[in-house]
């Protein structure tokens, strides 16, 4: 069960949405559902916007970009870079919506959403399941964009609860294992 977002300080200058859930699979499977180009395309993103095309670069200092195929018909990409990689216990990274090219670019629907969001996943393991502990916090954001990344909570937890939701039922199903 996805634990409701908590947050750190309601502060919107210090603001960090906070979510976590508890799967029923060892750690070393959930991280490689998380690291893995070809696992993410089958169950990463909101529900109803499927990974239809993504390039993984696993290394610090290398990128996942992808696409998601929108119910609309829109083709939205994003993008991460990875800071930190501490297998199978933490992953570091800045996210971004992007162009096919991996150009950085504004929220397809929200234009004061941050450019970039920091983005601390850890996984944890106890007695055979993985609790995943998801931190975003604003990059470089000014004010307004802050304010609007404060605004999002409640998208935001919708949209990592269905994310999760899709990793549970592939976990479940055994995955690409």
């Amino acid at each position: 069960m996805t634990q409701p977002a908590k947050n750190t300080d309601m502060n919107a200058d210090n603001f960090v949405f906070y979510i976590e859930r508890t799967f029923d699979a060892p750690r070393e499977r959930v991280w490689k559902a998380w690291t893995d180009e070809r696992e993410l395309t089958l169950w990463f993103g909101p529900k109803g916007c499927p990974i239809t095309y993504g390039k993984l670069d696993f290394r610090v200092g290398g990128t996942y970009l992808y696409r998601m195929d929108m119910p609309s018909g829109e083709q939205w990409w994003g993008q991460w870079t990875f800071e930190e990689i501490v297998a199978p216990e933490k992953l570091v990274m800045i996210t971004c919506f992007s162009n096919e090219n991996a150009e950085m670019t504004r929220h397809p629907l929200a234009p004061g959403w941050p450019l970039q969001m920091r983005s601390v996943t850890r996984f944890t393991e106890k007695n055979g399941k993985t609790t995943i502990s998801l931190e975003w916090t604003a990059h470089n954001a000014n004010e307004a964009e802050r304010q609007t990344f404060f605004e999002g909570r409640e998208s935001m937890t919708k949209g990592w609860g269905g994310t999760f939701e899709q990793l549970e039922a592939y976990l479940a199903e055994g995955g690409a294992a």
